[in-house]
């Protein structure tokens, strides 16, 4: 009696259900630091292939990556997100340390090269973005800048922009630089900066927007940020930064597997779908321009292939152990 009991209550629910709506176990939670724009047609032709229905929630501009990371561990004794995709590499091998995540050794991730995985599977990487220099051609005619350190010469006084430094991509490219100069020689050169009249701006598309508007003569974004303002028709141009010295910092998308995650078996099937040569060609189509990792994917316009840039040589783990301390230092430093 009870086991019919139990089954006709189930079939009741199946037949309350909406013809169409998904399942829980039909039903993935992504949270995504990716902007947006970029984000939403991949996770669209994900639901559209897999028949998973995609909750997606999204960071700020102002808050790039940091804000969804304190969810996470906000969220650690009862998760709320399967999977978290994220800008960068930092915060989520500081979610790792945390505890927040969970080992997975996806199908799709052959072929990426192993610097941009991590070894134990708790995140991977894929389609990379560059730190570069958009500068306005009105404005920075001759010489223009090719190094981050061009913001220190006296020329370039009040006309030269940055993202805040304590989010997103923008955090990654400071603490590299500490990692890289050391503490001393950074500090030194972030006060310098300030002193010549550095423009600190609350994110990548602010700078990019002083940048093509004429307010600030250069700046320092992703190179989607500087493909979109090539596109708007604006007197801008690129240069990837110090390409005979310390090199450009390259920086790949990083996807995760919540541990504890209320949909693993969705989220998995997301997580391959991200990882797969597929996306990376997507995103290398969208005006996100973003550069891929597997081998043979073709290289958006506008960018160059990753390959051909002098990477900056950074450890993406000590980036993750070094990221709140420089963050702290900086807010202080600057005044932010």
């Amino acid at each position: 009696m009870a086991a019919v009991v139990v089954v006709g209550c189930s079939r009741q629910r199946e037949a309350a259900r909406p013809q169409g709506t998904p399942s829980a176990e039909q039903t993935v939670v992504c949270y995504s630091s990716t902007d947006q724009v970029f984000a939403e047609p991949i996770l669209q032709a994900f639901e559209k292939q897999s028949g998973i229905k995609v909750k997606p929630k999204y960071d700020t501009e102002e808050t790039k990556t940091t804000g969804l990371v304190n969810l996470i561990q906000q969220e650690k004794a009862r998760p709320q997100a399967d999977v978290f995709w994220s800008s960068e590499t930092g915060r989520a091998i500081a979610l790792k340390g945390a505890g927040c995540l969970a080992a997975y050794r996806s199908p799709s991730a052959e072929g990426i090269p192993d610097q941009y995985k991590d070894p134990e599977a708790y995140w991977t990487g894929f389609s990379a973005r560059a730190r570069v220099i958009l500068y306005n051609t009105d404005l920075a005619k001759g010489s223009p800048p090719s190094s981050v350190m061009d913001m220190l010469k006296p020329e370039w006084n009040g006309q030269a922009a940055i993202p805040n430094p304590l989010f997103g991509t923008s955090s990654f490219h400071a603490t590299a630089l500490f990692l890289e100069l050391g503490d001393d020689k950074a500090l030194q050169f972030f006060r310098d900066a300030k002193a010549n009249g550095l423009q600190v701006l609350p994110s990548n598309g602010a700078v990019r927007e002083a940048v093509g508007e004429g307010r600030a003569a250069w700046g320092i974004v992703d190179t989607d940020d500087a493909n979109v303002t090539v596109k708007e028709g604006k007197p801008v141009k690129t240069v990837y930064p110090d390409q005979s010295g310390m090199g450009t910092p390259v920086m790949p998308n990083t996807v995760s597997l919540i541990a504890g995650a209320p949909h693993p078996e969705a989220a998995k099937a997301l997580i391959d779908f991200l990882l797969s040569v597929d996306t990376e060609t997507r995103l290398a189509e969208l005006d996100c321009v973003q550069m891929p990792l597997h081998p043979n994917v073709p290289t958006p316009p506008n960018v160059r292939p990753v390959g051909s840039i002098k990477a900056m040589d950074v450890d993406y783990v000590q980036i993750a152990a070094n990221i709140t301390r420089v963050d702290k230092t900086l807010q202080e430093l600057l005044g932010l």
